[in-house]
């Protein structure tokens, strides 16, 4: 239904660490928000949506704007609406991880200046610029840089050994940044692939009861009918937008993270030829 895009790297994400206290802490966290925002649903189900403002009538039968539209629609309304600020939460949470992560300095540009600082042997430039980048990969390359250094004063390996020590610490700066790029965009995505089929779900009961009613009554009420369809639609409309938003939010923030992924690769891939062309 929805064409979202896989994150990177997937695997270093189940490897980072079973069992660290910090997952647990962070699944408890997910946990109290995704709970507020099912308790948030309720309450603006039953006092914003459900104001007596927005109807006609006590009763709460016809609805005055769309608001009340919006209420009528059932008891999947607050569901939707709890799935919504859901979605907002961790769109949030998202940007603010995913931008601190992208760094001060674009990839290629950080990436030529370290490489300058490499051809001229200056590993304390290389370094500080790393600390100006601010992001994963200024974080990935400095873990580089670091090992980087300590093989350039190691005379007892070859240079080929060298440059698989590098390597490898690379490899593990880059486990550790992944997960903390990729962790909780299973929300985006799920919301993304379950909304409109909530909506529908909320819209089909909706479907189902006016029917019923109208079955019940005897003669056809063409106003009671439009009406009854007009409130089951109200869930078919939210599912989608939420299910839109989350599809966008998603694929933008998997093509950024895919942008540090490769400035990633390219600063692995500087460290070592820098290392086999200066060090031979």
């Amino acid at each position: 239904m929805a064409d979202v895009k896989t994150a990177a790297s997937k695997s270093s994400a189940h490897s980072s660490s079973a069992g660290n206290p910090k997952n647990a802490n962070n699944m408890m966290i997910n946990f109290l928000v995704v709970l507020s925002c099912i308790i948030g649903g309720i309450l603006i189900y039953k006092f914003v949506l459900g104001s007596p403002n927005n109807f006609l009538d006590v009763e709460k039968h016809k609805a005055k704007n769309g608001l009340g539209n919006m209420y009528l629609g059932g008891f999947v309304v607050p569901v939707l609406m709890a799935t919504a600020l859901t979605l907002l939460c961790f769109i949030v949470e998202r940007a603010l991880t995913v931008f601190k992560s992208k760094g001060k300095i674009g990839n290629a540009e950080f990436v030529r200046k370290v490489q300058y600082n490499l051809a001229n042997k200056n590993i304390d430039s290389a370094l500080a610029e790393c600390d100006k980048q601010a992001g994963s990969v200024g974080n990935v390359m400095r873990a580089g840089l670091i090992k980087y250094r300590d093989m350039i004063n190691n005379h007892d390996l070859a240079t080929d050994q060298k440059v698989m020590n590098i390597q490898k610490e690379i490899e593990e700066a880059t486990a550790l940044e992944l997960p903390m790029l990729e962790k909780n965009l299973v929300f985006l995505s799920t919301i993304a692939s379950c909304a409109t089929l909530l909506g529908l779900f909320g819209t089909v009961l909706g479907m189902i009861r006016s029917f019923a009613a109208m079955s019940s009554a005897g003669a056809p009420d063409a106003a009671a009918l439009a009406s009854g369809i007009s409130e089951a639609l109200v869930n078919t409309a939210l599912g989608i937008g939420t299910s839109f938003v989350a599809i966008v939010a998603y694929n933008f923030y998997t093509t950024i993270i895919d942008g540090i992924t490769f400035g990633i690769d390219e600063s692995g891939f500087t460290l070592t030829q820098s290392f086999a062309a200066n060090y031979k």
